[in-house]
């Protein structure tokens, strides 16, 4: 199966099921296309990105004692699961002519989003939510349309959304532990484990394209867009032993760790 028609099906069929399904091997990358640009992804209507503001939000980890809430969690997860999923497939259509090693790295994450995404969409239905019952939002799709380069997407979606979620993923396991959800407490942690292998992959190619003027701290800051910032890579429970393992330096932890709001 050719990469770029493995990208066009994640992205422009509107079937979860065809987003989700692997990618069919032997695995080529023959014909990348040309560069195209599309605004949205195609879903059910069930699933199309809802106006701002209706989709609900993250519920406190307090609330997670109730069955329902922990649902609504998963469902909302699973929404930026499969938004990343699309992200990394419009920046295989996007810019084609990157390095035919990063493309075949992009489609192993990605394998990763589609068993994340399903993962945390069969824990919601388990506890009586079904995908799509809900609205969804569009943040992290909105925010990848800044994107004009591939350093971009690097800094943005490996660096600060899934950067982000190495503190999220263990901060969610926690709470799910507290509210006495031991199933969705594991799936958090196996989706940690991925998430240091993602940040690992984006850090590897964002280090070799960065002009080598800068420094790691610089070229990050100058490839984020509004609202992407280095505060946004962190949760309120900082992972520096997570980060050592994805092949940050000390000196780039540092500096993150001490992002706070006050620091914007």
């Amino acid at each position: 199966m050719e990469i770029r028609a493995f990208a066009e099906r994640v992205l422009c069929s509107a079937d979860l099921a065809d987003k989700l399904s692997p990618v069919e091997e032997p695995l080529t990358d023959n014909d990348p296309g040309t560069g195209c640009e599309i605004r949205e992804p195609a879903r059910t209507p069930n699933l199309v990105f809802a106006p701002r503001r209706t989709a609900p939000a993250m519920p406190k980890f307090g609330a997670l004692k109730d069955p329902a809430k922990r649902a609504i969690a998963h469902h909302i997860m699973a929404n930026h699961e499969l938004q990343a999923l699309e992200v990394m497939a419009w920046t295989l259509l996007r810019f084609p002519d990157t390095d035919p090693q990063f493309r075949r790295g992009m489609v192993t994450i990605m394998a990763d989003e589609q068993r994340h995404t399903r993962m945390h969409a069969e824990r919601a239905a388990r506890l009586g939510l079904n995908f799509g019952d809900l609205p969804v939002n569009c943040y992290i799709w909105k925010k990848a349309l800044s994107f004009e380069n591939v350093l971009d997407y690097l800094a943005g979606l490996p660096l600060v959304f899934e950067g982000a979620n190495l503190d999220h993923s263990l901060e969610f396991a926690e709470a799910f532990s507290a509210a006495g959800d031991p199933r969705s407490a594991a799936l958090m942690r196996v989706i940690h484990q991925d998430e240091i292998e993602h940040v690992r992959f984006g850090l590897k190619w964002f280090r070799k394209w960065k002009p080598e003027t800068l420094s790691e701290w610089e070229a990050w800051r100058k490839h984020l867009h509004w609202p992407l910032r280095p505060v946004k890579a962190r949760g309120e429970v900082f992972q520096g032993e997570a980060r050592r393992q994805a092949g940050m330096s000390q000196e780039f932890i540092d500096m993150l760790e001490r992002q706070t709001p006050d620091t914007e």
